[in-house]
């Protein structure tokens, strides 16, 4: 068998080195060196210690055994819907978000779940000892006999308690403070967590358990350590909110096995997180009657329509350069439909401080969010509130056009159903319209229509 031993390479010109150096002396680069393990035995296939694979043979995609369609629910419809439609056997899924946003809560409320229906959970935790998680366990009633829990870094011993037990489930928590003996860098280093997910990888693949690892975020959000972590896992989740309040947005970003951007929402109460039913009536609960600035937009996230409420306000600048500043909406979108609301409808923005707000946490990536965002900039400064029974969606182009939004439909029956009367859209949906709508419809051209139907 080949010696087993670590070598530093330089991302930056692929140059190799026995030990790590802060400067590569080849090309100059500071901080590019990443371990790698050279030496394997050659004719071992990726897969759990112990246990040899022989290659397989090609073979028709329809005579490939077990069932594609096989999922497992989780217990919870809101993280059933973003896993798309439950958690596949065989997967690896990464989950990611703040410290402290309940990432190892709704796991453990899912592992005692998956314990009493389908079988052995295994637990890892290298932040948490077994007495810990008892404690929340017991805070959360999900201390199942079925779920097994262990405060282990080493990944090889917890790969060999894998083969050990074979469970249904396994939760690595988290795959920063993980190890692999074989790697000599500190648990957190790139060359650790891509090392130890590759690991992974083996008895979620060849023994059929799905694997949950949970991941840091950076200061900007971002699952921390290699970007390559993200290609090699099935799903990618995160878990967004603020401490502060009590609602929870878990967002997927990658499925392999479903529809990305999906979210589901949660509220964070004694008990745990609890799936929330109707988020658009919360989001929507506590919106004021009467206020400029205030306008409810229909949006959807993945196959779900939210109806939510943007706020804007406008106020003269008190300094030379006017203040911009979105929350829950991208910048640059922002500063794209201030200038075409000043260019295209007339408004003298360029010495107003704009902010703009979607409330609930909730974050807009649809475009159809567009019209709903300028009617409330325009809303706050001209002084004039929107109608509180009209929703708005269009997206906005720079010549001041309203263009047509993707899946109408969904949008006007959430709207219909919270009580809306009117919908305020770009005309080119009225032209292709295939059904009967149970709200009035006020189509609009251009940004100018729309200022003046309002």
């Amino acid at each position: 068998m080949a010696k087993i031993k670590s070598v530093f390479i330089c991302q930056e010109c692929g140059s190799e080195f026995p030990k790590w150096m802060g400067r590569c002396t080849d090309c100059g680069a500071w901080n590019s060196m990443v371990e790698e393990v050279r030496g394997k035995p050659k004719s071992r296939r990726p897969g759990p210690p112990g246990l040899f694979y022989q290659a397989q043979a090609p073979q028709a995609i329809g005579e490939v055994p077990g069932d594609v369609a096989l999922r497992f629910p989780t217990g919870s419809g809101e993280f059933d819907r973003v896993l798309g439609g439950g958690i596949v056997p065989g997967s690896l899924v990464l989950l990611g978000g703040d410290p402290g946003i309940g990432k190892s809560t709704i796991l453990l409320q899912f592992a005692s779940y998956f314990a009493a229906q389908h079988g052995t959970v295994l637990y890892t935790s290298g932040e948490e000892s077994p007495g810990q998680l008892k404690l929340r366990g017991t805070r959360l009633d999900a201390l199942e006999e079925r779920l097994l829990v262990m405060g282990e870094t080493d990944l090889s011993l917890i790969i060999e308690e894998i083969n050990r037990l074979r469970p249904a489930l396994v939760i690595i928590d988290s795959i920063q403070t993980v190890y692999h003996p074989e790697i000599t860098s500190a648990p957190g280093s790139v060359g650790q967590v891509r090392e130890c997910a590759a690991r992974l990888m083996g008895p979620a693949k060849f023994l059929g358990i799905p694997i949950v690892i949970v991941g840091h975020v950076t200061k900007e959000g971002s699952l921390a350590g290699p970007r390559v972590l993200e290609h090699m896992v099935d799903v990618v989740l995160y878990l967004e909110g603020d401490r502060h309040h009590i609602y929870r947005i878990l967002r997927g970003v990658k499925n392999r096995f479903g529809s990305t951007n999906e979210i589901g929402i949660f509220e964070m109460l004694e008990k745990g997180l609890q799936e929330v039913a109707n988020p658009s009536r919360l989001f929507l609960s506590q919106r004021p009657t009467g206020a400029a600035g205030s306008v409810v937009i229909a949006t959807l996230e993945g196959t779900r329509p939210l109806l939510v409420e943007v706020q804007g306000l406008v106020s003269p600048t008190s300094f030379g350069l006017p203040r911009r500043s979105a929350t829950g909406i991208d910048y640059n979108r922002l500063v794209m439909l201030l200038a075409v609301l000043e260019k295209r409808a007339g408004l003298n923005l360029s010495s107003q401080d704009a902010y703009v707000n979607a409330v609930g946490g909730v974050r807009l990536d649809d475009p159809a969010a567009d019209l709903g965002i300028a009617m409330a900039i325009a809303s706050s400064f001209r002084g004039v509130p929107c109608p509180d029974d009209t929703i708005v969606m269009g997206e906005v182009g720079l010549t001041g056009e309203v263009r047509a939004v993707a899946r109408l439909e969904q949008r006007l029956k959430e709207a219909a159903k919270l009580g809306f009367e009117r919908c305020l859209l770009p005309r080119g949906n009225l032209e292709s319209l295939t059904f009967k709508p149970t709200l009035k419809l006020v189509p609009v051209r251009t940004v100018g229509e729309a200022l003046q139907m309002l």
